[in-house]
Formats: structure tokens, sequence, C-alpha cells
């Protein structure tokens, strides 16, 4: 059977995802709200990330989180079911780069042409975490199959985003929501195609607002 690709994201409501978990996990930029989701964290997004990560499943990361997991979740001795989970995995690392996997069971993914060959085959799932710089890449290959968004009731202003640069416009549908007492949202979504465009019916167009959209068209 196929393997579907299911991303997890912790978000700020302006959509960053940079750092979630605690200080010095990504300064990059100049980042300095690290461990902003740790900070407000409940059992309600404690019991939507242990959903998320039920065996059997595979991580699919991008260079700088494999960076982070594989540093600290090899040696940890907190949250031994995720950590177990972890180790038992395979971890597939999106990377142009030869670098050196050395946690067990890691292997390289060179490119999305690699990536689509490995969905397509037998296997279980491919749940991504953090690796903001796969998404656009991933979206526009039409590869995720499944996305869940948690959302935070925090504004961070700068950082990495989840949809950042080359994010390809596409319509969603949300299958499940749930809320935390704390105000974290927590969506899932699946693809429902392209993006429908329509109006409000409005009346035919006044000269003042026909001049508005020749303005704008001479402005660009």
């Amino acid at each position: 059977m196929a393997r579907r690709i299911i991303g997890g994201a912790f978000v700020s409501m302006d959509g960053v995802m940079q750092a979630p978990g605690g200080p010095h996990e990504d300064p990059t930029g100049g980042f300095t709200l690290e461990g902003w989701l740790a900070a407000i964290f409940e059992e309600g997004l404690g019991h939507q990330v242990d959903t998320l990560f039920q065996p059997p499943f595979d991580l699919l990361l991008g260079r700088r989180t494999y960076d982070i997991f594989a540093a600290h979740w090899p040696f940890t001795e907190e949250d031994q079911g995720i950590a177990d989970a972890f180790r038992k995995c395979r971890k597939y690392v999106l990377t142009r780069g030869d670098m050196d996997l050395e946690w067990a069971g890691s292997e390289r993914v060179a490119d999305m042409d690699a990536l689509a060959a490995l969905k397509a085959a037998d296997g279980p799932n491919l749940v991504i975490q953090g690796s903001s710089t796969l998404y656009p890449q991933l979206l526009e290959r039409g590869l995720i199959d499944r996305l869940i968004v948690m959302t935070a009731p925090v504004l961070l202003g700068t950082g990495k985003r989840l949809f950042g640069d080359g994010t390809p416009p596409g319509a969603w549908k949300m299958i499940e929501h749930r809320l935390t007492p704390g105000g974290i949202a927590m969506a899932t979504f699946e693809p429902a195609g392209p993006v429908k465009t329509a109006d409000f019916g409005m009346p035919e167009p006044t000269p003042q607002e026909l001049a508005r959209r020749e303005k704008v068209a001479r402005e660009g």
C-alpha cells in the first residue's frame, strides 16, 4: 500500500513555526523567541502529538530539523514513548548535501523525484515535523495528503513560516477541529483541489469604481 505524507506543524497566529520547543533550538535569522510553545503547552496538544506519532510511521525531515532531532532524541530520558517510536522508525532526510547521517535508521533522499518514488512505494506513512523548507516544495508537487496545523494564541512577528516563499495556491477541506482550554486550535486538513473564485453579486460598477480599477492597473 502506497504511503501518505502527513505534515504536523506548530504555528503561531501569524504562521511562524520556528523553534517552538525551547532555547537554542533554532536561533537562525536572529530569532529570539525560542520556546514560545513550550511555555503554554497543554494536555490536549500532547494528545494530538501522540496521535500524530502513532506507530507505524516513518519520519520525513529537512536537514536542520534532522540535526535538532538527532542531537536530542537518541539521548533523552524523557518522553520515552516518542523517543522509542523515533528510534524504531526510518528517518528520511530530504537534502541535496552529502551529509553524514549518524542517527541509526537514517537515510538521505536526494530530491523531490526520489521522494515521490518513496511515497509511491509500500510502507508506513511519512510524518513531517518542523522542516519549514519542505512545505512549499511538497505542496508544489502535490505530495502532502494531510496537514495538521496546531495554532497557538501568540503573535511572533518574525521567523520561519509554515507557508513560505513558493507556496502554491490550493483549496483544503477541514476534516477535524479541536480547541484546548488555553486556546490552541488543532485543525486537520486534506487537499480539495484548486482555489475557486466568485463574487458577491455586486451591481454594475460605478464610474468611480471603474476609475479606481484603472488607477490600480496603472500603478501596478
